[in-house]
């Protein structure tokens, strides 16, 4: 008769990681084609005011940026240091905000329209009347929901 060996002897085989660079490459691949790099270049001088009760906005997919301020060295030749308004990334006047806002939402699901925001990146140092302006062509447009962008207060130390 056979023999029998018993298989007590053996022991659980060793994990085989010969497949782990390939699944290393794939989410390599993976993040660098769904990572959104900045959405636009900034054409203005942005220095957000100082702020001690600040909230996060949700998602950020469904807010609209718009930058109010001078425009940086390189296009002070071409549009002088009057305060102006970026949209995306090219300079805008306040007749422009309705096409970016529709533009926008054509991106957005519908059932996610009334939730979309629009935050104003405001210098410090501009005055309120261009402020003001696109804050009525934004009520204008039926763009209700506004957030004003502000930087965390630093503390000083007693």
């Amino acid at each position: 008769m056979a023999k029998f060996g018993s298989k007590r002897d053996k022991g659980t085989p060793a994990i085989s990681t010969a497949s782990l660079p390939d699944i290393i490459f794939i989410l390599l691949f993976f993040f660098m084609v769904i990572t959104k790099m900045r959405d636009a270049e900034l054409k203005v001088t942005i220095r957000t005011p100082e702020a001690s009760e600040l909230t996060k906005l949700e998602k950020k997919s469904l807010v609209n940026y718009l930058y109010i301020g001078r425009p940086i060295e390189k296009y002070q030749s071409l549009y002088g240091t009057r305060p102006r308004i970026q949209l995306g990334d090219k300079f805008a006047t306040v007749g422009d905000i309705p096409l970016f806002l529709e533009k926008h939402k054509v991106s957005v699901p519908e059932a996610q329209h009334a939730s979309i925001t629009s935050s104003l990146r405001v210098d410090g140092k501009i005055t309120m009347g261009i402020v003001q302006d696109v804050k009525t062509q934004l009520r204008k447009s039926g763009q209700l929901k506004v957030n004003y962008s502000a930087r965390t207060k630093v503390q000083a130390a007693e």
